[in-house]
């Protein structure tokens, strides 16, 4: 039943206290609505909410996955520089070792050896399938062309004193002009003519 003006004066209430009444009703009312409208407004909105909310936990999922990611390839790529590294040092070495031999069997004197491999270029040396130097004849044989000076002779001939060494053992040829030198062959055999410019040992 409504709460009217008429309601209150059939229960026989004063005129002065009905308007009293229906104001604190009125007032009562008012604010029941405004609760009401307010809880609408959230519930209308809930939905929105709602959504907002599954596409922050998205992202969020997103971002961690991206995340974990840029770690994975940064930790990849680290991998494979180091690979990369010991791969090179492998490859070095064994070339190295395999000039190394080279020079042993074109008969090149142990104490020789590590004065010629810091002027030797090492770089174009390949293996085949089994391992083994290509082109291991044509390599000693270079060997043998280049660094003949520091190969032992069977025979000793004696000096053509009516031809004698142009340089009497000294240096003909400067650091500068040695490493001008286009050929890698001529200049590492003016290298070793000229030891004392790059401290190699003198040949005996």
């Amino acid at each position: 039943m409504a709460l009217t003006r008429k309601f209150l004066q059939a229960l026989g209430i004063e005129a002065e206290k009905i308007d009293e009444i229906i104001d604190a009703h009125v007032e009562v009312v008012n604010s029941i609505k405004e609760e009401r409208d307010a809880y609408k407004a959230d519930a209308d909105a809930l939905p929105g909410v709602k959504s907002e909310l599954e596409a922050l936990k998205a992202d969020a999922s997103n971002n961690k996955e991206n995340s974990y990611k840029v770690k994975y390839e940064a930790i990849k790529e680290e991998f494979e520089e180091f690979k990369k590294g010991i791969s090179e040092k492998e490859s070095k070495a064994k070339k190295e070792n395999a000039y190394r031999e080279l020079l042993k069997g074109a008969g090149i004197p142990e104490k020789r050896l590590d004065a010629i491999m810091r002027v030797s270029d090492i770089a174009s040396i390949e293996f085949d399938d089994d391992g083994k130097t290509k082109n291991a004849e044509e390599l000693t044989k270079a060997i043998k062309e280049e660094w003949a000076d520091f190969i032992p002779q069977t025979s000793v001939k004696g000096a053509n004193m009516a031809n004698p060494p142009a340089n009497n053992g000294k240096t003909t040829k400067t650091k500068e002009e040695i490493r001008a030198i286009a050929d890698p062959i001529e200049r590492q055999k003016a290298m070793m003519e000229n030891p004392s410019l790059f401290g190699l040992p003198e040949a005996e």
